[in-house]
């Protein structure tokens, strides 16, 4: 019976027509009453711990937890840094609601201290923490958008400057690779874990690179520039990286990897970096980076993951996390083959009505142990950035069924619930500070993009909007910005060419259809023509060129 029900409550939530334009603003308050009923319960029962439980109506001191798997040497002082009340902040911002905002800022700038006691883990802090406050610095800083009615002086980047300067030490390793954990008041602990992984090593130079452009302090960045490049000089000979390293030493401790978790903003960030500061360094890697993927990872419009030594197969499995990537391929203009993989993912949730954390392709279920989906926003994400692109009615389809979702298996009185098992939707107590700062965020443009008007954003891999400042760029310009105007007037087209399956009028050259048929090896290698797909864009059969590539 309970599955019966549950098989409805799906049906209902995945099955509904594509909205019109005209529904699109009732979408957008669903989704603003999402985010308060998650913010209002938050604030209601946890502020100003770190993260609701919305099952038990209390709290989480959970900044200290994030990635600590094994509990160490958690501090019996800490209560908590308000980490949902600044992970908010700019999802607030964008829906317009400036009261609740100024009223944050305030009560952050005459409360929050990070003088505390605590060991927390240093790319979760700088993603979360420092993330949000700069952007919330930025938004606070915009007269435009009339966020502040009481002036403003600077107090959240005087904090985020103290925040910065507290995980500094961190960075003093043999290698400039620094360590993931760090107790904010004392530095590092004499016995500390000297593995860290690749995300969280090289996935720190926006928001430090933002601090020292905001601060006149080129310390932040150019450690992070550091660790980053000392990273990308541990790659083997065919452009992969592992996932786990050592900071002391400088080698592997784990040689599989993929696109997933442990190196996902690693990638992420390499092409954001390059759009927020310029310059080629980013783009270089990033493009070898690339490369290696497509021809190392990629099987169809799927990615397993390989061993970065010999690029051969390890795990045949998708993590929740791999999501992110077709909304990074959007970003470099590699529309078809984002088209092609959010659509194979969203399969996948619609086969259970939300993600599972890691699915085995190979033997087609969920992985034993991580069944769990704690509120993610990468499906919503790369969702966002597609129709931004395409502008295909589609995606706000795809939009409304995760929405639904997560009303459907994840709505409870107190706010929103983690869902433990993805077989029986079974519930965890707990609220991800991420819910608010990305998964509601994200849904919420989708639907309504008026605050990105006119100017171009950065969105940081915890969702924080960077503007994109001209006085930041190196010279030369960035050759993918033109590609990034994405949140131009662009109109919206009325027909749908994904719903219909049909091939798109050619003169609209940016819209996907579902007539695309991905090239028979995922390398694009052939010998002839019937070795290569249909294109997505012109729905034209792909040849088979004289290097023997589909092209």
């Amino acid at each position: 019976m309970m599955l019966l029900l549950l098989g409805l409550a799906l049906v209902e939530a995945l099955s509904a027509p594509i909205p019109r334009f005209e529904e699109r603003a009732a979408l957008k308050e669903d989704v603003r009453n999402m985010f308060h009923h998650a913010y209002d319960n938050y604030m209601k029962y946890a502020f100003p711990h770190d993260e609701l439980k919305p099952l038990s109506l209390s709290y989480t001191d959970s900044l200290e937890e994030l990635g600590n798997l094994k509990l160490e040497r958690l501090s019996e002082t800490y209560s908590g840094s308000a980490l949902t009340l600044v992970e908010s902040l700019s999802s607030l911002a964008v829906m317009k609601n400036s009261s609740e905002f100024e009223k944050g800022v305030l009560w952050l700038a005459e409360n929050l201290s990070f003088d505390v006691d605590v060991r927390v883990n240093v790319f979760e802090c700088n993603i979360r923490l420092l993330g949000g406050l700069i952007s919330a610095h930025f938004l606070a800083k915009d007269s435009r958008k009339q966020l502040m009615s009481n002036g403003y002086n600077d107090q959240l980047l005087m904090l985020a400057e103290d925040l910065g300067l507290r995980l500094l030490p961190a960075f003093d390793t043999p290698t400039g690779i620094p360590y993931a954990w760090i107790n904010l008041k004392t530095g590092v602990h004499p016995n500390e874990t000297t593995e860290t992984s690749t995300s969280g090593c090289g996935s720190l130079v926006l928001e430090m690179g933002a601090l020292s452009r905001l601060t006149g302090n080129p310390q932040f960045e150019n450690l992070a520039l550091r660790a980053l490049r000392k990273l990308w000089s541990m790659r083997s000979e065919l452009n992969l990286l592992g996932t786990n390293l050592d900071i002391n030493t400088g080698r592997w401790t784990e040689y599989s990897s993929g696109i997933g978790a442990g190196i996902d903003s690693f990638y992420e960030y390499l092409v954001k970096a390059y759009i927020l500061f310029g310059g080629e360094e980013y783009w270089d890697m990033f493009q070898d980076a690339y490369r290696a993927v497509q021809q190392h990872y990629r099987y169809g419009s799927w990615y397993h993951d390989a061993d970065m030594r010999t690029g051969k197969a390890t795990y045949w499995q998708f993590t929740s996390l791999q999501a992110f990537w077709p909304g990074l391929q959007v970003l470099i203009g590699d529309i078809a083959a984002a088209n092609a993989t959010h659509r194979e993912f969203l399969r996948l949730w619609e086969m259970f009505g939300i993600f599972p954390e890691r699915y085995l392709l190979d033997a087609g279920k969920v992985h034993p142990t991580e069944r769990y989906y704690p509120l993610r926003p990468e499906l919503a994400e790369s969702t966002f950035f597609l129709y931004q692109a395409t502008k295909d009615p589609w995606y706000l389809d795809v939009g409304k069924k995760i929405m639904n979702s997560i009303n459907v298996f994840s709505r409870v009185p107190g706010g929103f619930a983690s869902v433990r098992d993805v077989m029986t939707m079974k519930l965890e107590d707990h609220q991800h500070s991420f819910f608010l700062s990305e998964t509601c965020k994200y849904l919420y443009l989708l639907f309504d993009d008026s605050f990105l008007d006119g100017e171009n954003h950065v969105f940081s891999t915890e969702g924080h909007l960077f503007p994109v400042n001209q006085s930041w760029q190196q010279q030369p310009r960035p050759k993918i910005l033109s590609r990034l105007r994405l949140f131009s007037r662009q109109k919206p087209i009325d027909t749908s060419a994904l719903a219909s399956k049909t091939c798109p009028r050619l003169s609209r050259g940016s819209v996907e259809s579902a007539c695309h048929i991905p090239d028979t090896r995922a390398d694009h290698r052939c010998v002839s023509r019937s070795d290569c797909g249909v294109d997505a864009t012109t729905c034209a059969k792909r040849s088979c060129s004289f290097a023997g590539y589909c092209s």
